[in-house]
């Protein structure tokens, strides 16, 4: 009697693609599946989805495909059968001054919505999301929030930093250049000479911009191994890390942990003290709040001052120090920031990470390189509270994000300068219009009025590079880019277009930001204030069609960090 190809058991591990793959009743899918090249023997074995969102459009995410394959070597190698897969990736550097910059956001909630779809469409047993450009990490950390399915996220790697007259460039270096050349101070030929050594590789941007604040924060919120996201995009043991993600992503599956059980409220406040250690983006805000919103764990934008004040920045790392993220790996890595914190309890320690050690474990296995200088002690600190503060006043009631690393600003009270785009800003700096001592006020760039909450990373650095950085403060209801630094004030909520206070600022009205007091305030009084709001309209849609408008019609405020929620 012929064997029945159908009654073999299914590994327990198989808690959802047993529904895909067994019995005589999918034979249809088993056939679409068998196509592709997988074999019964791969069937039977738990599915574990490979996400990537490897793109020709930047550097960022360019060798993930690479990396992907190291990653399936490694499931099948633990008894699984890997199964890629990518979506898509918006470039914040290439898009930045342009429309295309407003839909950088909105590819956080997509790259979520993505893997989301094809992991339950395929009932996958577990996930490993390789990640590398700025939303492409909290894109891929929702995504797992919601599906609660083993699994875990690596960073394909930082670039490593070009080189210019033997000193390390990073793009950031180029939007402060464009500034420059703009005002005389460089040549269109420097400035060429600049951008073509820039970027020399595949990797996320070298400084602890967005890229490598959420880096950071995987670890610290542990849904990251210890130790192998801080490994260089192009390093040789980058392959050897790709490959145990998916030997661990295998244990996971195994063993059913899941990130409900490694995200908890403790894991949230340890990324949080990792952006501050860092000096990180005023993006990291943003993300933890969505993050936190896809969990249901209580997080709320006021308790990130608590953390930032007590929090001391202990790593030296541009925008506004010395180091690149390259020179975190070769100090010894992350763990380095995770020791000094921990000494002082600045952290808890007992978390768990996706390698199955505790934040404290992954800190005593660092091995700390001789002489080092990118990590400080936590008695000696670079600066002593955490590079951002949040601001409330008339001018935002529901909150805001000042950024502080890279000076020593507590204080700005000037006459605003009003624009109601960022173009038209950039136009008036080019112009020479912002003078010493102004509020450079940019408005109807937040999550709905842009629609899609742009970075102004083209103002700041245009600011930097025509040497106004010292005297003169910036206030958006857009945000900021992890390489902005200065006196930046962003996220202001409420945005202009839901009719915030900011749409009620008119050039002239004096401002006053007071980092001590944690107040941002207009020198208008509220009766006035109300009476130009019943007079204000807000300015016809941008968009009417498409995925901005899909976005414009369903996402949430800043401080809520900006998510879509079903109308």
């Amino acid at each position: 009697m012929t064997e029945n190809p159908y009654a073999r058991t299914s590994d327990p591990a198989k808690r959802y693609s047993a529904a895909l793959t067994d019995g005589y009743e999918r034979a249809g899918a088993r056939a679409m599946l068998k196509a592709v090249g997988f074999t019964d023997d791969d069937l039977a074995r738990p599915l574990v989805g490979v996400a990537t969102e490897w793109i020709e459009t930047m550097p960022c995410n360019l060798n993930q495909r690479e990396l992907a394959q190291h990653v399936k070597k490694g499931i099948r190698a633990a008894g699984g059968t890997p199964i890629e897969f990518n979506t898509v990736s918006v470039s914040d550097g290439v898009s930045m001054g342009t429309t295309g910059m407003r839909c950088s956001l909105v590819s956080r909630e997509l790259i979520a919505d993505s893997i989301e779809l094809v992991t339950r469409g395929h009932l996958f047993d577990g996930l490993v999301c390789l990640v590398g450009c700025d939303k492409t990490m909290p894109g891929a950390m929702m995504a797992l929030a919601r599906l609660d399915i083993p699994g875990l996220c690596l960073y394909n790697g930082t670039i490593a930093p070009g080189k210019l007259d033997g000193r390390d460039v990073t793009i950031q270096d180029v939007y402060e250049q464009i500034g420059a050349c703009a005002v005389g101070k460089i040549t269109p030929a420097e400035l060429h000479r600049l951008e073509s050594v820039a970027c020399p590789g595949a990797g996320a941007c070298g400084g602890q911009f967005t890229a490598n604040t959420m880096s950071a924060i995987l670890e610290f919120i542990g849904l990251s191994p210890g130790g192998l996201n801080a490994i260089p995009a192009l390093h040789p043991a980058k392959e050897q890390a790709a490959e145990q993600a998916g030997r661990i992503v295998m244990d996971l599956v195994r063993k059913d942990i899941r990130p409900s059980r490694i995200l908890t409220r403790a894991a949230f406040e340890n990324a949080i003290a990792s952006v501050a250690a860092m000096g990180g983006s005023t993006n990291g805000v943003l993300h933890l709040l969505a993050l936190a919103r896809e969990l249901g764990v209580p997080l709320e934008i006021d308790e990130f001052d608590a953390i930032l004040e007590r929090t001391p920045v202990i790593a030296d790392m541009k925008p506004w120090g010395r180091f690149v993220a390259t020179d975190v790996y070769e100090a010894g890595g992350l763990s380095l920031v995770t020791r000094e914190l921990l000494r002082k309890g600045l952290v808890d320690g007992d978390t768990l990470t996706v390698d199955g050690r505790t934040l404290a474990e992954l800190a005593e296995d660092v091995r700390e390189t001789p002489g080092q200088q990118v990590v400080a002690t936590i008695e000696k600190p670079v600066k002593p509270r955490g590079g951002l503060a949040i601001l409330h006043g008339n001018l935002a009631p529901e909150g805001c994000v000042i950024k502080l690393a890279g000076h020593g600003r507590m204080h700005h009270e000037g006459p605003a300068k009003v624009y109601d785009s960022e173009p038209d800003c950039f136009a008036a700096v080019k112009a020479g219009e912002v003078e010493p001592g102004d509020v450079v006020v940019i408005r109807y760039e937040g999550p709905v009025g842009a629609p899609g909450m742009p970075e102004m990373l083209q103002i700041t650095a245009a600011i930097v590079g025509e040497g106004l950085s010292d005297s003169v403060a910036l206030v958006t209801d857009g945000r900021f880019s992890g390489a902005t630094y200065g006196f930046m004030v962003g996220h202001v909520c409420p945005e202009a277009y839901t009719g915030g206070p900011i749409a009620a600022l008119r050039t002239g009205d004096r401002v006053t930001i007071d980092v001590g007091a944690r107040r941002i305030d207009m020198d208008v009084p509220g009766t006035e204030i109300e009476a130009r709001l019943r007079d204000w309209l807000p300015p016809p849609p941008r968009v009417t069609a498409g995925v901005l408008a899909k976005y414009a019609s369903l996402v949430q405020p800043a401080s809520e960090g900006a998510i879509t929620r079903p109308v």
